[in-house]
């Protein structure tokens, strides 16, 4: 297990859910966060700077990015985190849902990315993580729109792992199953009475998987982590 104290973690989405969840996770294992999420907050963390950002802007990024090195002199970690949803038949998903899928999931991956990666080949290592979904592994009723963009982002990080093992740096997927946050809550079919709730992940567990990657020693590389409650149907 490598220790995560001191390192610099860029993280999107930051706001609540999984992505305060995952904040809280690496400030108690040391490392510095450049939170980053439409309505900005430091979640009172320690060692910790909150931006405003929206992902779908590149100018954006590169500013909360610009803020994370310049507040703590480098960056380690990158976690894509933003996202968002929309659940229910195609033909029925507003055009408006299609394109913010679109350009958060899949374009906002690129922006983040795109505005860190200089900062970690100057570190010569590093890590990006993607937190994807079981709904980029496997198509699924009522999310075609969804999983298109989940399915780009696993694919693009996959690729990222091709180009970037050379230069120390490790690209993982994280893709976990239904977790019960307010993600996507009122757009299309998800509700908040829904029974299937109950029995759902919670953030911190896919915290946990996130810090079991980063904390693997560096000579190897961990590429996907797939999980999903027990009471979720396997599809393969």
């Amino acid at each position: 297990m490598t220790s995560l104290e001191g390192k610099v973690a860029f993280l999107t989405g930051a706001s609540s859910g999984i992505g305060a969840a995952l904040a809280s996770a690496l400030a108690a294992e040391g490392v510095k966060l450049g939170l980053a999420s439409r309505t900005p907050t430091d979640l009172d963390l320690p060692n910790c700077v909150g931006t405003a950002c929206d992902v779908r802007d590149l100018g954006q990024v590169e500013a909360a990015v610009a803020t994370t090195v310049d507040r703590f002199g480098g960056l380690d970690i990158v976690v894509a985190n933003a996202g968002v949803g929309s659940w229910g038949p195609f033909d029925s998903t507003p055009v408006e849902d299609l394109d913010e899928m679109v350009d958060v999931n899949v374009r906002g991956l690129f922006h983040t990315v795109r505005a860190t990666l200089p900062h970690l080949k100057t570190r010569g290592s590093g890590d990006i993580i993607t937190v994807a979904s079981e709904a980029g592994r496997r198509g699924l009723p009522d999310e075609a729109a969804y999983v298109a963009t989940k399915f780009a982002s696993v694919g693009f990080t996959r690729s990222l792992d091709h180009e970037l093992r050379g230069s120390g740096i490790r690209c993982t997927n994280i893709c976990p199953g239904g977790v019960a946050t307010n993600f996507g809550i009122g757009r299309g079919l998800r509700t908040p009475d829904m029974p299937e709730f109950a029995s759902m992940m919670r953030p911190e567990d896919v915290a946990e998987m996130v810090v079991f990657a980063l904390t693997r020693p560096r000579h190897y590389r961990v590429l996907e982590v797939a999980f999903r409650s027990m009471t979720e149907q396997s599809w393969g």
